[in-house]
């Protein structure tokens, strides 16, 4: 199965997140994307004024592993990530394990709390009164995980320990007080909408032991009034969620796709223009013999006719045969194991050429009702085709991943160039005559449609991008 998510990543960046989700079986799965996006005429995003250069210059992919599920309950009650942990400290401890498993399993291990952490809240759903024992229990099963893994601290920090796993260990320990600390914000803004002050202190009181131990162990915090130590405190966050979470990243070094294809329709090009030319020259030399004015001439004409032709070829050639293909392969590589590969390829599309469920989708709902069809809109596609081997990746895996997650961004840096102003004055008058000017915001629309297929199933999904020359504004998905 295929899953999209998306969201706006920053002022002028989306992100799409697309989970590539595989069977239950052995046998290899195969995965089709693609992803439409209707611009509005007025922003000129034509091919002459966005390349194919420009596109992928604007697009930033990463593939990593879908993070193994785990409910926080079971986390909580020590279940196989914790297991998987004490078992390498203890390897290591003993001098039977290597450094690298463990801290591989410290990394597993806290990019498997954060998405516990993130799923358990998201399962919460809206608070009410009466789901106050779940919401209870996010807090204290969130907190035995942190006690959990601090009482691996004694047997990793005692005497004779080796220092490289204390500072191994010390990361993982102040990643988890920070992620901990940011869902335990989301969830008291929550729990304070419904007026539920003991599951807020609750929550509170977990947040303010976090804190304490934080400054105990030497950690930054965050701290009012102080710009430089935040600013410590934010790039530090970030780089430990890059140290953590690359423990799931997969190595996909990219290459041009079809190149032998590219070239032999290249050669075909030549092959027949060079035809051309070689007939036009024997046939006057049959009729006006060697070394003749007529030929002469003729022989001029047809070597112009013949770059002509060659150009006229490769151009139909390119974009009739080229269409088919992709411009980029990208094998995918977990450790040393390769288990698949992803393609992707980017093109302008005619308006008619788009496939009909999709055009159907774009056009069922409009901001006006002056948009009508999308002859004023220019149409880009976006497309992959991801290949991958289950049974490969799990060979010389110590989880049971279920797929891949494809994380690309796309900056809108380029598309809004030409914008007009993002605030129009406009003129009215009050219901006392007086004149007025009023600001109005001025926005373009963006449409994107994906349609995915995978296992015979085809769907389809649609969202409203509203943009500005100041940047992104909101993104809203549209229901069918």
């Amino acid at each position: 199965m295929i899953d999209i998510s998306t969201k706006i990543h920053d002022r002028f960046t989306l992100e799409f997140k697309v989970g590539f989700v595989t069977g239950k079986g052995r046998e290899p799965d195969d995965f089709s994307l693609a992803m439409w996006l209707f611009v509005p005429g007025g922003l000129d995003i034509t091919p002459s004024t966005y390349s194919k250069d420009m596109f992928y210059s604007d697009v930033k992919s990463n593939i990593r592993l879908i993070t193994p599920a785990f409910p926080l309950g079971d986390l909580a009650a020590g279940g196989v990530p914790l297991a998987k942990l004490k078992e390498s400290a203890r390897a290591v401890q003993s001098g039977n394990g290597s450094m690298e498993d463990f801290e591989y399993d410290v990394k597993m291990f806290c990019a498997i709390v954060k998405s516990s952490l993130r799923e358990g809240l998201a399962a919460l759903g809206p608070f009410s009164p009466d789901k106050v024992a779940g919401w209870e229990k996010y807090v204290d099963d969130a907190e035995s995980v942190l006690d959990s893994f601090h009482s691996l601290r004694p047997a990793s920090g005692g005497n004779g320990t080796d220092p490289e796993m204390e500072r191994i260990f010390l990361r993982g320990d102040e990643f988890l007080g920070d992620i901990m600390s940011k869902y335990l914000m989301e969830f008291i803004r929550r729990v304070e909408g419904g007026l539920a002050p003991a599951v807020s202190q609750k929550a509170a009181l977990l947040y303010r032991k976090i804190g304490r131990h934080d400054v105990e162990m030497g950690f930054p915090v965050i701290r009012e009034d102080d710009p430089g130590h935040n600013r410590t405190y934010t790039h530090r966050f970030s780089a430990l969620k890059k140290y953590v979470e690359e423990v799931l990243y997969l190595r996909a070094p990219k290459k041009r796709d079809g190149v032998l294809l590219e070239q032999l329709y290249l050669s075909i090009a030549a092959g027949l223009a060079m035809l051309f030319a070689t007939v036009v020259s024997f046939a006057f030399q049959k009729k006006f013999g060697s070394l003749t004015l007529p030929l002469f001439i003729a022989l001029i004409v047809s070597y112009m006719l013949k770059d002509r032709i060659k150009e006229l070829m490769r151009y139909y050639l390119a974009h009739r045969v080229g269409g088919k293909f992709f411009d980029n392969k990208a094998r995918i590589i977990h450790k040393d194991t390769e288990f698949g590969w992803l393609k992707e390829g980017f093109d302008f599309v005619q308006p008619e050429k788009v496939p009909r469920d999709v055009a159907g989708l774009r056009n069922r709902s409009h901001m006006t009702d002056i948009e009508t069809s999308t002859n004023t809109e220019r149409v880009l596609m976006y497309r992959k085709s991801v290949h991958l081997d289950s049974a490969k990746l799990l060979e010389n895996a110590e989880y049971s991943f279920s797929g891949i997650n494809d994380i690309f961004r796309l900056n809108v840096t380029n598309f809004i160039k030409k914008a007009d102003n993002p605030v129009v004055l406009m003129n009215t008058m009050d219901e006392e005559g007086a004149l007025k000017t009023v600001p109005c915001d001025r926005e373009y629309y963006i449409n994107l449609v994906f349609r995915y297929s995978y296992d015979g199933t085809v769907e389809l999904k649609r969202f409203r991008i509203a943009l500005s020359r100041d940047g992104i504004r909101a993104i809203e998905e549209v229901a069918r």
